[in-house]
């Protein structure tokens, strides 16, 4: 089993940046490809972001491409998404992820463990 514990959401402007993370407990993330996903109020989950056991590719929808930047360290046990250039579409229950399946999935339900999320919101 794997424990997903995220922090860091909040409530910003926007334009402006949130650094989320994801500290894993139970085993250690060497072995996991590691996701971000959100879900808004009336709104189905969306993929935010993925990243592999490596470090070495990601994956992002077109909605974050260039805004929004998955990274990690193993040896912390730890997952981060820096997100800048908010919009208010962005708010949402953000969700980090873990997975044992090949390749840099981007549907959630090849996710295996998942959090509990943290909350951003940005205001117009």
């Amino acid at each position: 089993q794997v424990q997903l514990v995220e922090s860091g959401g909040g409530l910003v402007q926007t334009g402006g940046s949130l650094r989320l993370s994801c500290a894993a407990s139970g085993r250690t993330i060497v072995n996991y490809v590691m996701g971000w996903f959100r879900q808004a109020p009336g709104k189905e989950r969306e993929f935010v972001a993925a990243i592999s056991r490596s470090g070495e590719g990601t994956s992002y929808p077109d909605s974050v491409k260039g805004r929004f930047t998955i990274s990690r360290d193993n040896a912390k046990n730890s997952v981060y998404l820096q997100m800048n250039s908010l919009k208010p579409e962005d708010t949402a229950l953000y969700t980090c992820a873990a997975t044992s399946r090949p390749g840099v999935p981007r549907g959630a339900r090849a996710y295996d463990y998942w959090g509990q999320g943290t909350q951003v919101t940005v205001s117009s």
